[in-house]
């Protein structure tokens, strides 16, 4: 049995879920977020806990179990808490600001890069080095940050680039110049 899949999720105050069939929709204070899972698996509202159980042992259904799990624990602590991906940005002359609702960058490149920031997702930006990306939607606020972060990747030799605040970048040395 799945370690993660068999754990109830406890339902905060101030959080509705209705689930209808194999869609769940999750409504809390910070917004509301629906989602279609597998029609195998069974989630039921018991109480002030979400409870899923799948309906046999076999391979698809073990693997989807904790997933399922997880993705309505995910929506709960979304409408709740919310989501947030900060990332840093190294190099000289590199910096950000925010200009309205987008996202104005100087990279190193001839032209400034803008990313608007998006319905579900806001941008924050605390020091010309350091951005904040907040969001209800993990999924949707990770691939917003990892589309952020892939405008300047960080490289290995001097660290230049955007990368996330807890992201090690693996340093190379350069070139000795040492000749036959």
């Amino acid at each position: 049995m799945s370690r993660i899949g068999r754990k109830p999720i406890n339902i905060p105050a101030g959080v509705e879920v209705k689930v209808d069939g194999s869609c769940v929709t999750v409504k809390g204070p910070k917004g509301t977020l629906t989602q279609k899972f597998q029609p195998s698996m069974n989630i039921a509202v018991e109480g002030a806990e979400i409870v899923v159980t799948r309906p046999n042992d076999d391979k698809e259904n073990r693997s989807l179990h904790g997933l399922t799990r997880t993705l309505i624990h995910n929506m709960i602590v979304g409408v709740t808490e919310g989501f947030k991906k900060e990332l840093e940005v190294n190099g000289v002359g590199y910096r950000v600001q925010k200009q309205g609702t987008n996202l104005v960058m100087n990279l190193g490149f001839s032209h400034q890069v803008i990313v608007p920031e998006t319905d579900e997702i806001k941008i924050d930006v605390p020091a010309p080095n350091k951005i904040i990306i907040n969001g209800i939607d993990k999924q949707k606020v990770g691939q917003f940050a990892a589309e952020v972060r892939e405008k300047r990747p960080p490289e290995p030799y001097k660290g230049k680039g955007i990368k996330y605040i807890d992201e090690v970048v693996r340093r190379k040395e350069g070139k000795t110049g040492k000749g036959k």
